[in-house]
């Protein structure tokens, strides 16, 4: 739902006006190893500067007046940028020239060229701020600044942590006339050009240097002669120069500044000139301190899911015809069939009890959000699809995320017809056929939601739709799974007036949720209730209760790397772990830009995911991985499972590899992960996106997106590591981006992938998988493709006593209507422990110790697809 106006997907360019289309090829431009003469280039004069764009011309960046030039060979007038005229025809005979003193104050036009500059960064940057926060106006230096002093690199100005950057041409009028400056006054214009860009947290440099011309001047000379001083004037002779500057915004991407370049020589020296600032950087690493909570809408497929994500995200009812969710769906078959097949997210801010979505007049984005929400609390939302035949994308959002807490959602009518033995829900028989006449959606849903142990509140959907004995019907089966499940369910009844424009959390329902979240807290556990709120997306009933429950749901602690199993059992883990769930293409000019070296610049990618535990930078060397390594990808092995067609139903089953393939498995699980070549490969962080939000830090927990440039740590990669033209790996969904802890760095180990895995399920229907059958394993982001080898039972559940208290609130007079108990049972407390080896068919994956796992059969048109085993790893198959 982000406005189109504020994000430009193909800004202009940074492309040097000395280049010629052609050779520019959508590049930035490359420093000159020596000052070049004009007539190397084969122009007189460039292109007149463009209005808009990151290119700028400035006769000088002075903050003093010029000299007075007797003769000046490429200019007749020189008076300003809007007078400098063409060159004479005969320079020899040309008038003595006299350059305007600027008549701004020194500090006044500083800010002036500042400001400049900061408009002219923006240009380049894809993504424009909007003014719900006002700018930040940068802190610039006295008036009695020293442009010889170090210069201090403040902070980075909001906004401009993806711009390409700007190009600044020195000595070139507004039309295009090479006029010059002389070797002083060009040190000068370029430590003020040094200034500026500290101010706004930038640096500068020098991309060419070019002779255009020659001066002469007279200068004052003091001489000593006996007592009295005598003065004479001496002319002086001098070359013009020209030069192209970059400024960029300090990534902290380089350990050390890019020395400069004398512009008599046009060597370079390694020390500064005496003109030139030295930049002192600070280490910055900002982040977003708001609280993020990770939610997961699933649910049978026409349970509102999407209906109710767009009322919630943009405060528009719904006209019982799928008005509100238009904004989420992204395919035209979903606008056609209006069954979402994949995942939609959406941002939900909350702040001093106001709700801060799409239907406040001064939030156009989700950076909007993120201003509006600081010292509030942040809701991101993703939707799921519900039908078998996408189940893939069910566990995505259940899996890849790692939701915080998961919503499921069930239609009040789910059981409309329905008789009261085992049967179809209407979705499944609407959708599904006649060849579904035994299937429960929300039965599958329901039970897969609790046995993954995910903290999780129910919200039944479509109120207005639903007879009374029909929600009776829904509510029933709900509670009696919940109490089976050992957990408490707790009803918020909603009120039955209609919030058309809800911009702020009602009272009362806040009360109502207090209350619920209360009970949570006092328990200890996250998992031990479970909040039910009904809801209408036409009428609005019970919107109010989901605002106040997103808002005061409570967040569970930061993860660490010790959260799954002990240090005894998993004794090397990275010092970071990011989890990829998708791949985007990096815009080539800024990852060639933030990189500042002559890599291609087509080897830059961005994945979104999420943090798994420690944090992760701008400028951190990486490891991204594991990759197929490269024996096993020219033998035509190793063809990742979202690349692979599913013949079967609902694209459930699993195609069953040749014996072939299946020898060629176990010669790469007889190799040690140490000695494979090419799993990983080496990056460098260029961006970070929090949420959408350019951020310099992604800490723990936290959902983004990262752009990184792969093979550009050229001091700690070997010739081997670098990666060439045309070797480019592609980076895919269930890879990891980590960074080494200091024992692998000493030690020279790097992560270990999985080639298979030991995991233990309390779930006895676990023995129904047969020894070299197939399944789908789901453990992270990772899905693949798994062959069981072997199914044991390796002990006992302790009890644990778990119990369901019948604290069921009385609703709409339900009590005793249709509602029986069922009784409270607990297959998941006394019961046998079995262990399931299996190991990897396509692609050897990073599979942390401890970590959850689903396994799922094949499924056919007669099951849910969703009849999964969910266990615990174990062990690592190296």
């Amino acid at each position: 739902m982000a406005s189109i106006f504020t994000y430009d997907p193909d800004p202009p360019r940074v492309s040097s006006p000395w280049l010629a289309p052609e050779d520019a090829s959508n590049q930035p431009p490359k420093l000159s190893p020596a000052p070049a003469l004009l007539s190397d280039y084969g122009v007189t004069k460039l292109q007149a500067e463009p209005q808009e764009g990151p290119t700028e011309y400035k006769l000088h960046l002075l903050l003093r007046p010029r000299r007075t030039y007797k003769f000046v060979s490429t200019v007749r007038q020189a008076s300003g940028s809007q007078q400098a005229g063409p060159r004479d025809a005969n320079p020899a005979k040309s008038s003595p020239v006299t350059p305007a003193a600027s008549s701004q104050p020194r500090q006044e036009r500083l800010q002036h060229l500042t400001t400049q500059l900061l408009w002219r960064l923006q240009q380049s940057s894809p993504y424009h701020a909007t003014s719900s926060k006002e700018l930040i106006i940068p802190r610039l230096p006295d008036d009695s600044v020293d442009l010889k002093s170090p210069v201090k690199l403040e902070a980075l100005v909001p906004g401009l942590e993806e711009s390409r950057g700007a190009l600044y041409e020195i000595g070139v009028s507004d039309d295009g006339t090479l006029v010059g400056l002389t070797k002083d006054e060009m040190s000068e214009s370029i430590a003020t050009l040094r200034v500026m860009a500290a101010s706004l947290g930038c640096t500068v440099r020098v991309v060419r240097t070019v002779i255009v011309g020659e001066c002469e001047w007279t200068e004052a000379v003091d001489h000593e002669d006996g007592a009295t001083p005598a003065q004479t004037h001496q002319t002086r002779c001098g070359k013009l120069w020209v030069a192209e500057a970059m400024v960029t915004p300090d990534l902290g991407l380089r350990d050390d500044m890019q020395p400069e370049q004398d512009l008599s020589s046009g060597e370079s020296t390694g020390v500064k000139t005496a003109n030139t600032p030295e930049l002192v950087a600070e280490p910055r690493r900002g982040s977003s301190a708001t609280p993020q909570l990770r939610v997961t809408l699933t649910g049978p497929t026409t349970s509102g899911k999407s209906s109710l994500l767009g009322t919630l995200s943009t405060g528009t009812l719904d006209n019982g015809r799928g008005k509100s969710r238009l904004s989420l769906l992204k395919h035209r078959h979903e606008l056609v069939s209006g069954v979402t097949s994949s995942i939609a997210q959406e941002l939900i801010g909350y702040k001093d009890q106001n709700i801060l979505n799409f239907s406040q007049g001064n939030i156009e984005s989700w950076i909007d959000i993120h201003d509006c929400a600081e010292n509030g609390r942040l809701v991101f939302v993703s939707d799921s699809g519900g039908h078998p035949r996408y189940r893939r994308t069910v566990l995505r959002g259940l899996m890849n995320w790692a939701p915080h807490w998961s919503i499921l959602c069930i239609a009040a009518d789910a059981y409309e017809g329905v008789s009261n033995g085992v049967g179809a829900t209407s979705s499944a028989q609407d959708v599904l056929g006649a060849a579904a006449a035994s299937v429960d959606l929300v039965k599958a849903h329901l039970t897969l939601s609790l046995k993954l142990d995910v903290p999780m509140a129910i919200v039944i959907t479509k109120l207005d739709l639903a007879s009374k004995l029909s929600l009776q019907k829904t509510m029933g089966k709900v509670l009696t799974a919940i109490k089976e499940a050992g957990r408490v369910p707790k009803i918020l009844q909603p009120d039955q007036r209609q919030h058309d424009d809800l911009k702020q959390i009602p009272a009362e329902d806040r009360a109502k949720v207090r209350a619920v979240v209360q009970s949570i807290e006092d328990s200890g556990s996250l998992t031990s209730h479970v909040p039910i709120v009904l809801t209408s997306s036409v009428k609005g009933i019970g919107i109010g209760l989901i605002h106040a429950l997103l808002d005061g749901l409570p967040l569970p602690p930061a993860p660490t790397a010790r959260d799954y199993v002990g240090l005894a059992l998993n004794p090397e883990q990275p010092k970071c772990l990011f989890h990829v769930d998708d791949t985007f293409n990096l815009a080539s000019s800024y990852g060639a830009l933030a990189s500042g070296s002559g890599h291609r610049a087509d080897q830059g990618v961005v994945v979104s995911g999420y943090v798994r535990f420690g944090s992760l930078s701008v400028g951190d060397k990486i490891v991204v991985g594991p990759f197929q390594p490269e024996d096993e990808e020219c033998r035509g092995f190793g063809v990742a499972m979202d690349d692979r067609p599913s013949p079967g139903n609902y694209g459930l089953s699993i195609s069953h590899p040749s014996s072939a393939e299946l020898a060629r498995i176990a010669m790469k699980n007889a190799v040690s992960a140490s000695a494979i070549a090419g799993e990983w490969h080496k990056a460098q962080i260029v961006s970070i996106r929090n949420l959408r939000l350019p951020v310099r830090t992604l800490e723990a927990g936290q959902a983004g997106s990262v752009g990184l440039v792969l093979g550009l740590d050229a001091d700690h990669c070997s010739p081997d590591d670098e990666v060439t033209a045309g070797e480019v790996p592609r980076i895919r969904r269930g890879m990891v981006l980590a960074i080494p802890s200091k024992h692998m760095l000493d030690t020279g180990l790097s992560l270990q992938a999985a080639s298979g895995f030991t995991a233990t399920f309390a779930d006895p229907t676990v023995q129904s998988l047969a020894v070299g059958s197939f399944v789908n394993a789901y453990v992270a982001s990772v899905r693949a493709a798994a062959r069981i080898l072997r199914v044991s039972r390796s002990g006992w559940l302790n009890a644990t006593g778990k119990g369901a208290t019948d604290d069921v609130d009385d609703l709409f007079s339900l009590s005793g209507d249709g509602i029986e108990d069922a009784g409270i049972t607990d297959p998941y407390g006394v019961g046998q422990i079995w262990e399931v080896s299996l190991e990897l068919l396509h692609n050897r994956e990073w599979i942390e110790m401890g970590s959850k796992v689903i396994l799922l059969e094949g499924g056919s048109q007669d099951r849910s697809g969703l009849e999964g085993h969910v266990g615990s790893v174990i062990e690592i198959v190296d």
